[in-house]
């Protein structure tokens, strides 16, 4: 572990790629080396889970607490009754309970990240706040009197969520307006309480983490820090973060385990060597030779397994992990599939794509036909008279035969495969 003296974690921050902007970096490293720091990050139900967007912050985070500073975070009850303006329209308002009920699920998600055995490891337990617990009893006068005189309203229109938003059809409200105040007054509530004085957010939030410097600045007379991480992209200019599903979240009851391994292992080459050192907590050298690897032998796709590896294992722990590379290896037939259980079975065919059937199973021929792994009829009597056929991993011979009893497996599921990487499933109705 690093000293807490040293703010060499400014240099592997920044070494990383995890630095879009910051304050004033002198100031900064020059605070971070005085000792214990505390800092923080605020995380909006706005869903029930967070995604794979939110790793990027538990990054930065994570690399704060291994350098001996205090890690504080904030699942923003009460910001996430309001949410922060989104450039193109206005946020659905979701319910009180809803909201109290995300809370909580994401306080557990976050523990995996930052929960630490202190008395082994020598880093300090997360501090965790709710700041519906500092904003449910401001009234409306105290929030305008209080809070409001001390924001210029020219300053809250520059920002950029803003300004888009007021330059459209869709306008803003003065609910996500005021979104901004609400989270500068965290920033102060923090450093009154628990002494923070480092915010941490993504390279969108830096409007509202220079406004909660300026709030401790104004009302407390104190000098606080804020840094904000890059925006993550694909190379060809789609969203990171979205598979063919969707988001791909970090709830594995919405996203398997199996498909968020799948995610970072089908990456594209250009993408997962730029994601690498964003998320990979190996030694600089280690990353430096997996990249290279990569770009001498791209076929065997060195970085994206370190990714899913490291990744899955952060996220969803080492069974979990053990699962997604069983499933993997076993769906194209280097493992035997009775080593998987019924959940990952299920995740791995959904994932794949598969069709349901009701009472008796039809013919193979039919199947590989209604799975989409063949065109037609005569081609799938083709591909298996050629021998590139499979059943449960086992090589089709009769085309026209119907699966019996013994072939189903846990969860009631046959696993079709065409060739080498073409897998479908096909699960038994009830």
């Amino acid at each position: 572990m690093t000293s807490s003296s040293d703010s060499g974690v400014i240099d592997e921050l920044h070494r990383r790629g995890l630095i879009a902007q910051s304050t004033d970096e002198a100031a900064l490293r020059a605070h971070l080396a005085e000792g214990p720091v505390a800092y923080y990050a605020g995380f909006d139900p706005t869903a029930q889970s967070l995604h794979v967007g939110h790793l990027l912050q538990f990054m930065v985070l994570r690399a704060l607490q291994r350098a001996g500073h205090q890690p504080v975070v904030v699942v923003g009850g009460a910001t996430g009754l309001i949410g922060d303006p989104r450039p193109s329209s206005e946020r659905q308002l979701n319910d009180r309970d809803t909201v109290a009920t995300w809370v909580g699920r994401i306080r557990e998600q976050v523990a995996p990240f930052l929960d630490v055995p202190a008395e082994t490891s020598g880093l300090k337990s997360p501090v965790y706040m709710d700041n519906l617990d500092w904003t449910a009893p401001v009234s409306a006068i105290d929030f305008l009197r209080d809070l409001g005189k001390h924001f210029r309203v020219g300053r809250m229109l520059a920002k950029e969520a803003v300004s888009a938003r007021l330059n459209s059809e869709a306008g803003i409200s003065y609910t996500e307006f005021s979104y901004q105040i609400l989270q500068a007054n965290d920033f102060r509530e923090l450093y009154r309480r628990h002494g923070v004085t480092l915010q941490t957010g993504g390279s969108d939030q830096w409007g509202n983490l220079t406004a909660g410097i300026d709030l401790v600045r104004r009302t407390e007379g104190a000098t606080v820090h804020a840094l904000s991480t890059p925006l993550v992209t694909k190379s060809d200019g789609t969203k990171f973060g979205k598979s063919e599903g969707g988001a791909v979240w970090l709830d594995p009851t919405l996203t398997s385990p199996y498909a968020f391994f799948q995610f970072w292992l089908n990456a594209d080459d250009a993408d997962a060597r730029m994601w690498l050192p964003l998320y990979s907590e190996r030694p600089a050298e280690e990353v430096q030779a997996l990249v290279a690897e990569s770009v001498e032998r791209p076929a065997a796709r060195a970085v994206q397994r370190a990714l899913a590896e490291e990744l899955t294992l952060l996220v969803h722990g080492a069974e979990q992990l053990r699962q997604a590379e069983a499933a993997g290896r076993a769906l194209f037939g280097r493992e035997d599939l009775s080593s998987l259980d019924a959940g990952t079975l299920t995740a791995a065919l959904e994932e794949a794509g598969s069709v349901t059937v009701d009472g008796a199973a039809p013919s193979l021929a039919q199947l590989l036909q209604q799975t989409g792994l063949v065109a037609s009829l005569s081609e799938a009597r083709r591909t298996v008279k050629e021998g590139g056929a499979y059943l449960n991993n086992e090589r089709i011979t009769d085309a026209d035969a119907a699966p019996g009893e013994e072939a189903w497996l846990p969860g009631g599921w046959l696993v079709l495969r065409r060739g080498k990487r073409s897998i479908a499933g096909v699960r038994r109705a009830g």
